[in-house]
């Protein structure tokens, strides 16, 4: 199969976690993957995890600033002719009192849970256009959809229940060329960011009394990405968690 032919992800922030997951569920299904993160070194980590070979390309840079969400898709065409499918993947999360947060967590969450969306998407856009069609799928929050008083997050309400209400609008804009917009919304999920002596207090947190593993976040994003009929869908993925009280 030429280059052309092999579908291609942008996954934002695959060094770990989720995004972890993600490349290598779409590897397993035979994407290029482009995977993005702020460290070098732990997106080579990530690579020889993956152990993809030229399959996988990793650029390091910060998703906040336009630059790096520029130069992504110019290295992901560069080596392998097209982009089908973004995921934007990288977040921050802090659970906190409102008043604790400082100027710089703020900013930083920002940067990252907002512009970094709006500036991939921009570039993943463009090129969508183009070719008309494309795959844009955004990892939310459950708790944007149903905040928690347990769960103190503000910032991430705020910016992630933003950004669901983006996936919409986009999804409107775009869906005359052929793009579907689309979001996943984890509730908790058993990644490096929640410590193991934490998981039997978040668990209680969902109806269904676990938390979820990261390939149940996977599967949530490749039926977005097989479904193309499906568009401005915010898909909750959180055991009941969003349901209600």
């Amino acid at each position: 199969m030429s280059k052309s032919e092999q579908n291609t992800v942008v996954i934002t922030g695959a060094s770990s976690g989720i995004g972890l997951g993600l490349a290598d569920a779409f590897l397993k299904r035979g994407y290029n993957v482009v995977g993005t993160g702020r460290s070098a070194d732990r997106l080579q980590a990530a690579a020889r995890t993956l152990d993809a070979g030229e399959r996988f390309l990793a650029v390091a840079g910060d998703a906040g600033q336009p630059e790096s969400a520029k130069n992504v898709f110019e290295q992901a065409i560069a080596r392998f002719g097209k982009v089908d499918v973004l995921v934007n993947n990288a977040g921050i999360f802090a659970a906190q009192p409102f008043v604790q947060f400082t100027p710089e967590q703020i900013e930083e969450q920002i940067a990252t849970n907002l512009k970094g969306v709006l500036y991939a998407s921009q570039e993943a856009a463009r090129h969508m256009i183009g070719r008309k069609r494309g795959k844009i799928v955004n990892i939310t929050a459950a708790l944007a959809m149903q905040p928690h008083s347990g769960v103190p997050a503000l910032l991430a309400v705020a910016l992630k229940g933003g950004v669901n209400d983006a996936t919409r609008a986009l999804a409107l804009e775009l869906a005359p060329h052929g793009i579907t917009v689309n979001a996943v919304a984890p509730g908790l999920v058993d990644t490096p960011m929640h410590a193991p002596q934490s998981h039997d207090f978040l668990a209680k947190l969902a109806p269904l009394n676990r938390i979820a593993s990261v390939g149940e976040i996977a599967d949530a994003v490749l039926y977005l990405v097989d479904a193309d009929f499906v568009t401005g869908t915010v898909l909750p993925v959180d055991g009941g968690f969003s349901a209600g009280r």
